[in-house]
């Protein structure tokens, strides 16, 4: 099949899904063309079967701000004709789900009929996509959606709580790559940030207001008083000024790391002990399951999706959003047995296999073949 994948190319988790999926797709024979305005983070090096399409804006003095969506609409156009695709996959519903509407109608006067498949991931529901400004738009383009997926049930039940949509959404969960993640841990590594052999507690995130990072240090300073610990905290984002003065005011900048945006993820969980997620609201949770797939517990809230994956007691803990006391407490008594910390490790990433890649990419494979042509998917 020839597949248009559309998607934001940053760290969140939907470019990372929706670049994850292409390379996956690719690896099985199918010609993938991404389509966004730079290459995804995880679309480093050459791959066979890929191709990447660059949505250039115009900059004109006219326009206070660049007209994104009308320019990707015809971008997607231009390579639909050009490259005969068979299929749209767009993730994220705003702005993409509404510009291929605008594409798919174009091509339909040009005698192109193109299916748009649109995966749901979060934030452009729970979050921006419940904004009055957008509201209107987001549900119009989901229901004009050849087909709608969603990455967890909880998210499919907010998108029917909060939209008028009158298609069935599949859940289609997020996956992960196990094999990248089954890395050995570098022993040097871990002897660098922890000397005198201090656990290791890791989170990565956007730092937006969402992900409560302040939380994640708050539950740190608890469990470095009981336990030698040091937290790497892997990403950037506004928040970030706010986490690193309130390092400065715990007396916590020799124990604290901030490693900004990482590509390596997986080193850096190889040496983890915990994955500390404190969100108010995770649609699924794609950073705490690729820690388990590490063999890595989660320490997270309860909030949306995370449930689905981390199974409380087994794989990791939860507490309610906000209760840094209960996740604390939980942190410590997971790091001071080392029984059940071995025990929760194997466990989480046993759980996590059932989210492997192999297991998760068939099923977009069997969705294409409802709107493609068997002659294409053959």
């Amino acid at each position: 099949m020839k597949i248009g994948i559309v998607c934001y190319p940053t760290f969140g988790g939907s470019g990372v899904l929706a670049t994850e999926l292409g390379k996956a797709l690719a690896e099985k024979g199918h010609l993938v063309h991404f389509i966004t305005y730079q290459q995804p983070v995880r679309l480093s090096g050459f791959y066979t079967n890929i191709f990447y399409h660059e949505v250039r804006v115009p900059h004109y003095p006219l326009f206070d701000y660049p007209p994104y969506e009308t320019t990707l609409a015809s971008t997607m156009v231009d390579v639909v004709l050009n490259n005969d695709l068979d299929l749209l996959h767009v993730h994220y519903a705003i702005p993409h789900a509404s510009a291929a509407y605008m594409a798919k109608q174009i091509l339909k006067k040009k005698g192109k009929d193109i299916p748009v498949i649109t995966t749901l991931h979060g934030t452009d529901i729970t979050l921006v996509g419940k904004d009055k400004t957008f509201e209107p738009v987001v549900t119009f383009s989901i229901n004009e959606s050849d087909a709608i997926t969603a990455v967890s049930e909880n998210l499919k039940k907010e998108t029917y709580h909060n939209f008028a949509v009158e298609k069935e959404i599949e859940v289609i969960y997020n996956f992960v790559d196990i094999e990248r993640f089954s890395k050995k841990p570098l022993d040097a590594f871990r002897k660098v940030l922890a000397p005198n052999g201090e656990k290791i507690i890791a989170h990565a995130s956007n730092f937006r207001k969402v992900k409560r990072v302040n939380d994640v240090i708050k539950i740190f300073h608890e469990i470095n008083k009981a336990i030698p610990s040091k937290l790497l905290m892997v990403g950037d984002g506004p928040d970030r000024p706010d986490a690193e003065e309130l390092c400065r005011e715990l007396n916590l900048c020799d124990e604290i790391r901030f490693l900004g945006k990482q590509q390596e993820m997986e080193e850096i969980l190889a040496i983890s002990d915990l994955f500390v997620l404190t969100s108010d609201y995770e649609s699924f949770g794609l950073s705490a399951l690729e820690a388990m797939a590490a063999g890595v517990p989660v320490l997270s809230t309860n909030a949306g999706g995370l449930p689905e994956i981390n199974l409380h007691g087994k794989t990791g803990y939860m507490a309610n959003v906000g209760d840094v006391k209960a996740l604390s407490t939980l942190g410590i008594e997971l790091l001071q047995n080392e029984q059940q910390l071995a025990s929760f490790k194997q466990a989480a990433k046993e759980h996590a296999a059932q989210f492997a890649i192999h297991r998760i990419v068939p099923l977009y494979e069997e969705l294409y073949k409802r709107f493609v042509p068997a002659s294409a998917t053959a």
